[in-house]
């Protein structure tokens, strides 16, 4: 850590404020920790301290970059700053990455004017200029920022990749920095950390399971298991991979929807309804149970996704959580009823 004003060629106005060099480029310890993060290792705890970094040889008409502390979106925005000499003013956003940090209101204006104020920026740099990510909109009040802070706020580009050419263009964005795209690529990459969150419950259901044939109240099969296995991996990764192609609006209809054709599948590789190990019983549970556990976990995928609102993650959680919970609730009753009576006939 050094002053912004030692041994950097810009007037020494900023004795009040401390700022810290950062490099562009990533090490493996960043490359690795990225990668433990995707998978759901310390997740909660990937972050930097808030306040003012700096990239290059800033001077006071360098531009100013905010982001959250979350380690994943700072590192993401450094990276792509090679060349170029910018001060960073990173938010405390609790370690949470801009887009929900925005909904949940720590990336906001409160923060941002307070953060202003701490860092004493306004000692930094001559301008009154402020570059805020397109995905940190939702809870920043720019005219609100202007009134108390005497700053103005321009919202860069989507992708952080386009910060160069944004700063080339004289803080100008195209309607390609403009446009959330949530491609392929973008949506396999959060699939890890999903299947991460199921495996703590599974664990739980499958010693439920295994504690009730033990003491002889069901008998629950291999077959139970990878149809299990098989609607949680629908939910989690072809959910959010097919998500474009797939029917319906709502992400738990889509998950439902590819859960009914799963459940369809084991059924039909067990011979139809009438020759399956537990008969027509278990067939329906099947038929309740997997599409309404893919449709639960497809449904948590919006929480990684710009498909939509927070406002209507909110709305589909109180209409499908409640329909999910009836619809699994029935399957596992009749579930176990079809495996007492095979045991008892």
């Amino acid at each position: 850590m050094g002053s912004c004003c030692s041994e950097i060629n810009r007037p020494c106005c900023c004795s009040e404020s401390t700022a810290v060099e950062v490099s562009t480029s990533l090490t493996m310890q960043d490359v690795f920790g990225a990668w433990k993060v995707r998978w759901g290792i310390n997740r909660m705890n990937y972050k930097i301290d808030s306040g003012l970094y700096y990239v290059g040889r800033p001077n006071s008409d360098s531009p100013v970059l905010v982001t959250a502390n979350y380690k994943l979106s700072f590192d993401a925005l450094r990276k792509e700053l090679s060349g170029i000499s910018a001060w960073i003013l990173v938010l405390d956003t609790k370690g949470v990455n801009v887009w929900c940090a925005a909904g949940k209101g720590t990336f906001g204006t409160e923060e941002l004017v307070k953060r202003l104020e701490i860092t004493g920026i306004s000692k930094v740099v001559s301008h009154r200029t402020l570059i805020l990510p397109q995905l940190g909109a939702v809870g920043v009040s720019a005219h609100e920022v202007m009134k108390r802070s005497g700053f103005k706020v321009v919202y860069g580009p989507v992708r952080a990749e386009d910060i160069p050419k944004f700063l080339k263009n004289g803080m100008k964005a195209d309607q390609e920095m403009r446009t959330v795209n949530f491609n392929l690529a973008d949506r396999a990459v959060l699939t890890p950390v999903e299947i991460v969150g199921a495996v703590k419950p599974s664990l739980i259901l499958f010693g439920m399971m295994f504690l009730l044939n033990q003491i002889g109240i069901s008998r629950f099969t291999g077959t139970d298991l990878y149809a299990y296995f098989g609607a949680v991996i629908v939910g989690c990764v072809l959910t959010p991979i097919l998500l474009p192609w797939i029917p319906g609006r709502a992400f738990s209809l889509k998950g439902w929807f590819l859960g009914l054709i799963w459940s369809a599948g084991i059924i039909t590789l067990n011979h139809g309804f009438t020759s399956m190990e537990y008969g027509m019983l278990t067939a329906i549970s099947y038929l309740l149970v997997l599409p309404s556990v893919s449709a639960f976990y497809a449904m948590n995928f919006t929480g990684c996704s710009t498909f939509t609102s927070f406002s209507g993650v909110i709305r589909e959680m109180k209409i499908s959580i409640p329909l999910i919970t009836i619809s699994i609730g029935l399957g596992v009753i009749l579930l176990i009823t079809g495996s007492l009576l095979s045991m008892v006939f």
